[in-house]
């Protein structure tokens, strides 16, 4: 039997983290096993449609590498892979349950079922469906179908024994049919609800292997009712733990950042995203933790699937994060910096020189504005900052050290790493200085800030000649007016 794993999300926003780790799991069991990954659009919730949602799944499913066999782009056997242009296979499909007497017509309006709801609480009760219409006659529902009346088709759930399944993460589940309401297949529009649409896709496009969230739990005993009304094979479910912020709280839409898009306009990694998702609820039975994509599928099994929720930590994706940082390129560093770069107004410095000093220090590339800020621009600081007890520098040796630097700078042939460093050194030791006497005041008043990425020397070379030559003076002069 061919392995043929789905992905199924509704277009109400962007790619949250944990559908993300539902269709990365159903991918990498698919390709693991040789088999298919399904890409398929419910949208029978017209009202939670969210105009540019499709787009955003197709766009991140393709940015991190999850190529689907078949979906509503590709094509295949068995399409349409969008729920809305299915629309006109669902009704037979729930006519053959009303004939098997699985489903009735049920004419019962909003009022009405509001009245006995309102009924059941005032007596403590929790409201389900009382089969109201289930005892009409056939010649009753032809009536009022035929007069217009509108309608719903019901589930026709037995009122007596057990709906269970098995699934590979949370064993056996078992619920007393009585607890289980009549749920709708067909609305009042004419279209299927998600559960029974969910049911008829899976069946029809020959599922074999149904990865989802837990949230689903409690719907899949009836799933598996309709399963059995129409003889039809189930398949084997796998409900994902939840991704939780916290101890007690999963991660939400609500909270911000669950997002995949908020990660990267923060300067992630999609290689780094992915990576640490994966590992949300999923151990490689050995101690690593970087994966490629195809190391993933080569390692992955349902066997390694947690039956506790996954801790989402920011801090661990950032440190793998910075990680992936250190690992890249100078030139796929610089591709992704580049529109950092032009936030901070540096896009026209030496890229090798920006790599040179970023790339050890940064964990995201959102970081890289905020940390060059002075290179476009040069803060207001205090002369207090010339001060500093380990290279035993004050403002009076400060201006002492600039009046030597400035001439000898304007007086280099080239303005390059080596001639600046050779010059700067070597005037520390004709001076009797140590390196550092010589090079905090000029990172001072180079940077007007202590902490820098880079020293002295990459500072000069990203600034230029005669841009530091500029700031070196302004110093000078603020020494002088002390």
């Amino acid at each position: 039997m061919e392995v043929r794993t789905r992905f199924a999300p509704s277009p109400t926003g962007y790619m949250h983290l944990g559908g993300l780790r539902t269709a990365l799991y159903a991918y990498l069991f698919a390709r693991k096993n040789g088999g298919k990954f399904i890409l398929r659009i419910e949208d029978t919730d017209q009202s939670r449609y969210v105009e540019g949602a499709v787009d955003a799944i197709y766009r991140t499913l393709c940015d991190v590498g999850l190529d689907w066999d078949e979906g509503p782009d590709k094509g295949g056997d068995f399409g349409p892979y969008i729920q809305s242009e299915r629309k006109g296979l669902y009704l037979p499909y729930a006519e053959e349950l009303v004939e098997k007497g699985a489903a009735y017509y049920c004419f019962c309006t909003r009022e009405e079922l509001d009245a006995r709801r309102a009924e059941c609480e005032a007596r403590g009760e929790t409201f389900k469906y009382d089969k109201h219409c289930l005892s009409l006659s056939v010649e009753e529902v032809e009536r009022r179908r035929s007069a217009g009346e509108p309608y719903v088709i019901r589930f026709n759930v037995p009122e007596k024994g057990e709906a269970s399944f098995t699934d590979i993460i949370y064993g056996c589940i078992t619920v007393d049919c009585a607890d289980l309401d009549d749920m709708i297949l067909i609305k009042a529009d004419g279209m299927p609800t998600y559960n029974f649409a969910n049911v008829i896709d899976d069946h029809t496009m020959g599922i074999t292997h149904i990865l989802r969230g837990s949230e689903f739990l409690a719907s899949t005993p009836k799933y598996n009712l309709i399963y059995d009304a129409f003889g039809w094979e189930k398949p084997v479910y796998i409900h994902l733990t939840n991704i939780m912020r916290d101890a007690h709280h999963k991660l939400s839409k609500r909270d911000g950042d669950a997002y995949y898009e908020d990660y990267i306009g923060k300067g992630f990694l999609k290689e780094a995203i992915v990576n640490y998702v994966a590992l949300l609820g999923w151990n490689p039975k050995d101690e690593r933790e970087f994966f490629t994509l195809d190391e993933m599928v080569a390692a992955f099994s349902l066997e390694g699937l947690s039956k506790s929720p996954a801790i989402f930590d920011i801090n661990k994706l950032t440190w793998m994060n910075a990680e992936y940082i250190r690992g890249l390129s100078e030139e796929e560093f610089t591709a992704h910096a580049l529109p950092y770069y032009r936030e901070a107004g540096v896009e026209r410095m030496d890229k090798a020189v920006l790599a040179k000093i970023l790339q050890p220090r940064v964990e995201t590339f959102a970081q890289i504005p905020a940390i060059v800020d002075f290179l476009s621009e040069l803060p207001e600081y205090d002369i207090e900052l010339f001060t500093n007890k380990k290279s035993k520098t004050n403002p009076e040796i400060a201006r002492e050290v600039l009046k030597l630097v400035i001439p000898m700078l304007k007086g280099l042939p080239a303005w390059e790493e080596t001639a600046i460093h050779d010059a700067l050194i070597n005037l520390a030791a004709e001076r009797g200085m140590k390196n550092g006497t010589l090079l905090w005041p000029v990172r001072i008043a180079m940077a007007g800030k202590t902490v820098t990425p880079g020293g002295a020397i990459e500072i000069a070379l990203l600034l230029g000649r005669d841009e530091t030559l500029r700031r070196l003076e302004l110093g000078e002069r603020k020494l002088e007016e002390l």
